[in-house]
């Protein structure tokens, strides 16, 4: 079976993630380019309001299609409790392009909405979700935990 791991990071943490679990699947990996800039403190909060109202952005097009792959699975950070923008926008632009999908979402927080947003927006269950917290990512304690979210993928 073979797999696409498509992200977006505003910071880094979440391409942290991508880039084990594409390494641990052995499969390709894209990140998602937004070409709104989102860099600093400015950056930071048109991020949070976006998110909060739901918006689209424009991004590039993305080099693989999804479609070729049996598993996409997509990965954001959690922006107001939410699904990042960025990540909102490729859903909506390709979900009808989707076999199965896969959830994984880093956030600083411990509530949050995103991976509910991520399935009804793509309208199908994912076969495998994960979420971690920024600090799981930064201390490297999260291996454990994509190892089980492959596991979850490749039954």
């Amino acid at each position: 079976m073979n797999q696409l791991v498509v992200y977006y990071s505003r910071t880094g943490t979440t391409r942290r993630v991508a880039q084990a679990i594409a390494e641990v699947l052995k499969c390709d990996v894209e990140e998602i380019r937004d070409l709104k800039n989102r860099a600093g403190v400015l950056g930071w909060l048109s991020s949070g309001m976006d998110a909060t109202l739901k918006r689209l952005t424009k991004i590039e097009k993305p080099e693989k299609p999804p479609e070729l792959y049996e598993v996409v699975i997509i990965g954001t950070p959690v922006w107001n409790s939410t699904v990042s923008t960025p990540v909102r926008t490729y859903i909506v632009e390709y979900r009808n392009r989707f076999k199965q999908v896969a959830f994984f979402c880093t956030q600083y927080g411990s509530q949050s909405n995103a991976l509910k947003d991520m399935e009804a927006l793509c309208g199908r269950k994912p076969v495998a979700t994960l979420m971690l917290r920024r600090s799981q990512v930064e201390t490297g304690v999260f291996t454990d935990a994509v190892r089980q979210f492959y596991m979850q993928i490749t039954r």
